[in-house]
């Protein structure tokens, strides 16, 4: 088991992604392509190698996916246009300063088409609503600079709405609390400067309890651990400024207990297939608890802090300070 972050070895996997276009798993993940393309670029970000993916290949691939029609961007060339691709699209641009490639007016028409008379967002013209979608609609507005077109009163309202016994959030109106609808619709909040919503203490409490006795965060209660976790947790604790109610060593090993210590990426937990999905978000969360090396990455939208810095829209989270390397 790894002690320390692999970080040459994750880089690597990374680079490696895609390679294998004949794999039955790279067609099955179509679905998921421009939102994978993110969680490396980003991951890459925060481990100071962001130049490691060739950047106009990148952008190129970006605007492969664009949907005319829809006036946003699908997943994958040739697929429907999605809130949450479009999103992971607008993170990309930004990252690599390449935002005049986007026809920003048709984005956030696209974007508010979705916003539903309750508050929600629908994820695309099908209807599927979510409070994950909520915040890929209220994180894309803020990041163009158009959150003012946002009915704001109207999407609190239904927030407020989802909000449990337990301070934590589900995926819709009654849903069970789930760490990971606890990090969006706090994450929007944070956005809409509408925190004083959240019910501090009871959720950072509930949050806190995530953390099991191996170090490892879960979702919600009863559940196992999973590297995950290590950010959707966190970054919601970072944003109530708790970070220092978990247990951060324990959880630290946990995440670098996840390593492929052969070829690199992280998994969900211990010997499991490591994802870039995972590898992101265990960088991540080693990132808000100070691991040493790393590069700052804000929580409120899982982006380098200094890019969102420049922007002028950083909320006032705490992470915790950076460790020196020993």
């Amino acid at each position: 088991m790894a002690s320390t972050l692999l970080v040459d070895r994750h880089v690597s996997y990374i680079q490696s992604l895609g390679d294998n276009k004949d794999d039955l798993a790279y067609h099955m993940t179509a679905h998921l392509r421009l939102n994978a393309v993110y969680w490396g670029l980003t991951a890459l970000c925060v481990m100071n190698r962001k130049d490691a993916l060739d950047r106009e290949e990148m952008i190129d691939f970006v605007m492969s996916c664009w949907d005319e029609g829809a006036g946003a961007f699908g997943s994958h060339p040739d697929h429907d246009a999605h809130l949450h691709s479009t999103l992971s699209a607008i993170q990309i641009l930004i990252i690599h300063d390449a935002l005049d490639r986007l026809d920003v007016p048709r984005v956030v028409d696209f974007i508010l088409s979705l916003h539903q008379p309750s508050g929600v967002f629908a994820g695309d013209r099908f209807g599927e609503t979510d409070t994950r979608f909520l915040y890929c609609g209220v994180a894309a507005l803020s990041l163009l600079g158009h959150l003012d077109k946002l009915d704001v009163e109207q999407t609190v309202s239904y927030i407020r709405k989802c909000k449990n016994f337990d301070g934590g959030y589900g995926n819709c109106i009654g849903a069970e609390s789930h760490a990971a609808q606890v990090f969006v619709c706090v994450g929007a909040l944070a956005i809409l400067d509408r925190l004083e919503e959240a019910d501090h203490q009871t959720l950072g409490w509930w949050l806190a309890e995530r953390q099991l006795a191996n170090g490892g965060l879960n979702g919600r209660p009863e559940k196992k651990e999973d590297v995950c976790y290590s950010f959707w947790v966190l970054s919601a604790l970072s944003i109530l400024n708790k970070l220092n109610w978990i247990n951060s060593e324990k959880l630290s090993e946990f995440i670098l207990s996840a390593q492929d210590p052969d070829s690199g990426g992280i998994s969900d937990r211990p010997n499991n297939m490591v994802d870039v999905f995972h590898t992101l978000f265990g960088v991540a969360g080693l990132s808000l608890i100070g691991y040493p090396g790393l590069d700052d990455i804000d929580p409120v939208y899982c982006m380098p802090k200094s890019v969102i810095e420049k922007m002028g829209l950083k909320k006032g989270w705490v992470a915790l300070e950076r460790r020196k390397a020993l």
